[in-house]
């Protein structure tokens, strides 16, 4: 029989996002065959006395294409002009060494669905420029149907261009404030 031994679920105070080291992005399956990956160049991450909580501007979304993150703006996708902002709200935090589990709540496209990232957690760490650093590198799958982002388009051999399913990633370097 082992014993699981819970350690502080996450350090209180509060901690933001090193915009330099971290990043958000999402993937989605392809024409059937691989993901199409994509991100957000800016937004904000912090943890405040346990709780996570993040947001990012629709606009600030990343493709290689230019006509597809116009395309992504579009009410088809995101609705940049009505939605402005994605939102990440957790609900609840446990730790287990060095695996996380995040529940919370995604608003995306003015959706509110619950959510569960995993994930792993280090630190929190003294970096060496007298501050402390903790990292969590999280995902969670999710249905973008559900949040009324459901353009598609049918496949000449069956099959739709754009799976459901979209996975979400963050990896995110959070610095103590003072």
């Amino acid at each position: 029989m082992s014993t699981i031994e819970i350690t502080e679920v996450v350090p209180t105070g509060t901690w933001a996002s090193d915009p330099v080291h971290s990043s958000i992005g999402f993937a989605v399956k392809h024409m059937g065959v691989t993901p199409f990956r994509g991100s957000f160049k800016q937004f904000e991450a912090g943890l405040v006395d346990g709780k996570l909580s993040g947001s990012a501007p629709v606009e600030s979304i990343q493709t290689d294409d230019e006509n597809l993150t116009g395309h992504l703006l579009s009410p088809e996708f995101f609705d940049a002009e009505r939605h402005p902002v994605l939102r990440f709200e957790s609900t609840k935090i446990r730790r287990e060494g060095e695996n996380v589990t995040i529940d919370g709540t995604l608003t995306l496209k003015g959706v509110t669905q619950p959510v569960e990232l995993r994930g792993t957690v280090t630190g929190p760490l003294a970096d060496p420029y007298g501050g402390n650093r903790l990292g969590l590198e999280l995902e969670t799958t999710v249905d973008r149907t559900q949040f009324g982002i459901d353009w598609n388009a049918d496949l000449p051999s069956g099959g739709r261009v754009l799976a459901d399913d979209v996975k979400l990633s963050a990896q995110l370097e959070l610095v103590e404030q003072a």
